[in-house]
């Protein structure tokens, strides 16, 4: 069986998210910069697996600058066989058609059984790229799953709704997408971070999966403004001088709060 898991790298959540005033984009110099967490307990799902079934093979795949590949290695270094890398310069900024299009690409390209991603990145937080990918490789998807079970082949898993608990499965080949209620992941040990320098870790641009960034024919997101979050206003301050239940229900009332 293969098993490709989509990871990314992402400004720490811990560290401070800012905007480049200049283009748009994610400033990722203003944080550290990591492997997603989600993509992290992706690859536990498939490692864990992999564990028990032996000819199992698992890679990674990630669309992400040049700078990322330590990143990317961190997922050989976990236990992944094999890693790729899609790095070009006409993806700064790609919306979520193109990371789709590039991602599903790249997937039929590398061969699998099942895909395995995180339900949404902490980046981007768009949460419908594992579906957009499964109508692109038009294959079955099993997203926002709380549990996984993999067999020969097919995967099942449970997800939660607002009212109950829904049993959802599928035969491969198949998109899955994970939430937070899985594992954590394994920490890479001294061996698997030696043994990462040694593994198949292969770079594709869009040249290689035949894509162009700019076709007119293919849907696009464009950026048509952009402006810094202004300062949050000083609220207002009643002071009670024995009329502040006056002055609040006031308040309350020209702002319709009430």
């Amino acid at each position: 069986m293969k098993i490709v898991v989509l990871v990314k790298e992402v400004p720490d959540t811990y560290g401070d998210r800012k905007l480049s005033l200049e283009t748009g984009l994610a400033d990722r110099g203003a944080s550290e910069r990591v492997l997603d967490e989600i993509g992290e307990r992706s690859l536990e799902v498939a490692l864990s697996y992999a564990d028990k079934n032996p000819g199992t093979e698992v890679v990674v795949l990630s669309m992400s600058p040049e700078a990322a590949v330590a990143s990317v290695r961190k997922g050989l270094a976990m236990g992944a066989g094999s890693a790729v890398q899609i790095v070009d310069e006409a993806l700064l900024g790609a919306d979520l058609g193109l990371t789709a299009e590039v991602l599903a690409a790249a997937i039929r390209k590398a061969g699998f059984d099942l895909v395995i991603a995180g339900n949404q990145s902490t980046d981007g937080s768009g949460g419908v790229l594992p579906a957009m990918l499964a109508e692109l490789l038009e294959v079955p998807a099993a997203t926002y799953l709380n549990t996984v079970e993999i067999s020969a082949d097919s995967v099942r898993g449970t997800r939660a709704s607002d009212g109950a608990t829904v049993e959802v499965s599928a035969p491969f080949p198949a998109v899955i997408s994970i939430t937070e209620a899985l594992p954590d992941a394994r920490f890479p040990n001294f061996k698997g971070i030696m043994a990462a320098k040694k593994k198949p870790f292969e770079t594709w641009s869009l040249a290689d999966l035949d894509i162009d960034a700019a076709d007119p024919a293919a849907a696009r997101g464009i950026m048509i403004a952009l402006g810094e979050k202004p300062p949050r206003e000083a609220g207002l301050k009643i002071v009670d001088e024995g009329d502040a239940g006056e002055k609040l229900a006031d308040f309350l009332i020209q702002n319709r709060l009430v």
